[in-house]
């Protein structure tokens, strides 16, 4: 159920409210083409500036908009275990198909701490938690025997790595086996990831690169010549949507397409006039302009 192209959703603003218009027109493009699921309230989504109350009305629009289509993963997460079982049980409630949960940042949790953390989203919920691992923003590192441990709860289904340590696909297919649903987070290793047992991507490109995103997902099943060709149209953007703090490049790129403003909140800002360039000239790459 949770594989293929699935995109870490942006979360539209005008004069610094949620654009509740804009962001259904969002998950309608996606459903038209070929994203394999959705991800509402996630980091990408700006989830650490959300209201509460905006948090869950996302998740409730992504629901309404998509259920029975494609699988919703509503974002979940947060440093305060209390808070991200609110969040959590909310979700479920709401119709949500499954929870991405990001480690808690800023805490430095111990492993144990990383497993009480989990496990009380566990015990609280019951349908699926993919683990998010991103040490870069999260400071901390969930090691594999965490993981192997959590997996043997009922709940927990797999991993978004956002790492980069592709040996970690390795490992964490030796240690936990084919059912455990391995997502990379990083967008540009995305085909060496899936080569390596990866089932998919919950990816920031796929904002403005439905289409191409989904096609290159499929064709890394049936199709490895056409995934390599694919892969390489998509490097450009892969890189151009991580110049400065994500997701300002991949908003202004959305404004390009007309999709929707290119606003995020602060302390993020918008991007600088180069990297407007670079992120031009990789749609352009992309023939996406």
């Amino acid at each position: 159920m949770l594989k293929g192209s699935i995109v870490a959703l942006i979360t539209p603003f005008k004069d610094d409210n949620l654009d509740e218009n804009t962001y259904r027109k969002l998950l309608n493009y996606h459903l038209n083409n070929g994203t394999n699921g959705v991800v509402p309230g996630g980091t990408t989504g700006e989830s650490p500036t959300l209201s509460h109350s905006e948090h869950k009305k996302i998740i409730e629009i992504a629901v309404n908009e998509c259920k029975g289509k494609i699988p919703v993963i509503a974002g979940t997460g947060s440093n305060s275990t209390d808070e991200a079982v609110d969040l959590s049980k909310f979700a479920e409630k709401a119709g949500s198909d499954a929870l991405l949960v990001v480690t808690p940042y800023y805490n430095k949790p111990t492993q144990e701490g990383l497993y009480a953390h989990y496990k009380k989203l566990n015990d609280n919920v019951g349908i699926p938690i993919i683990i998010y691992n991103i040490p870069s923003r999260s400071v901390i590192d969930m090691s594999v025997e965490t993981m192997a441990k959590l997996f043997e709860l009922k709940n927990i289904a797999g991993v978004k790595d956002a790492t980069g340590d592709l040996s970690r696909v390795d490992k964490q297919l030796k240690t936990m086996g084919k059912d455990f649903i391995q997502l990379t987070g990083n967008d540009d290793n995305a085909l060496e990831f899936n080569k390596r047992g990866g089932v998919g991507a919950i990816g920031v490109t796929a904002n403005v690169a439905a289409k191409l995103s989904s096609e290159f997902q499929k064709a890394c099943l049936d199709d490895i010549d056409l995934a390599q060709s694919l892969d390489k149209l998509l490097q450009p953007l892969h890189t151009a949507l991580f110049i400065e703090s994500n997701p300002s490049p991949v908003k202004y790129a959305a404004s390009l397409l007309k999709m929707c403003s290119p606003s995020v909140r602060l302390p993020l800002v918008e991007i600088r006039e180069e990297t407007k360039q670079k992120v031009l000239e990789a749609l352009k790459k992309a023939k996406l302009l």
